[in-house]
C-alpha cells in the first residue's frame, strides 16, 4: 500500500511539473494580446517575440526598447511595445523579450506610458 501511495505522489508531481511548463509557454504572447488583456495581466510575467524598432538608451538609467511583431494597430498605437531593460539591442534584431507587464505608468516629467514591460530580458535571437 505504502508503495501505490509513493508512486501515486510520483506521478501527481511529474504531472504538475508538466502543467508548470505548460503555463511557462503559455506566457508567450502577441503585442497586440498583451495590450488587449493588459488590465488582466498587470503584475504578470508575460514574454514576446519581435523585432526592435526603436532603442532610447540610458533613460533615467534604463533602456526604453521598443518591440513589434506585426499585430496590433498602428493607428491606436497597439502595435509597438516598449520595454525597459538594463539589457538592450539594435534597431532590426530579432528578439525574444520578457517583462513584467506594467499599466500606466507614470515616470514624472511627462513621461507616462499606458502599457510597459518592465525590468525586460532581452534575448537577441541570432
Amino acid at each position: 500500500m505504502k508503495i501505490i501511495t509513493i508512486v501515486s505522489a510520483v506521478l501527481a508531481c511529474l504531472v504538475g511539473l508538466a502543467t508548470l511548463n505548460a503555463n511557462a509557454a503559455d506566457n508567450q504572447m502577441s503585442v497586440a494580446d498583451v495590450y488587449k488583456n493588459s488590465a488582466g495581466l498587470a503584475g504578470q510575467t508575460v514574454s514576446v517575440q519581435g523585432k526592435v524598432v526603436k532603442v532610447l538608451g540610458g533613460i533615467m538609467k534604463r533602456n526604453f526598447v521598443h518591440v513589434q511583431d506585426g499585430t496590433g494597430d498602428a493607428a491606436t498605437e497597439t502595435n509597438d511595445l516598449i520595454v525597459t531593460s538594463k539589457q538592450t539591442a539594435k534597431v532590426g534584431d530579432q528578439v525574444t523579450i520578457s517583462g513584467v507587464v506594467v499599466v500606466n505608468r507614470d515616470f514624472g516629467s511627462g513621461y507616462f506610458y499606458p502599457l510597459l514591460l518592465e525590468d525586460g530580458k532581452i534575448e537577441v535571437k541570432k
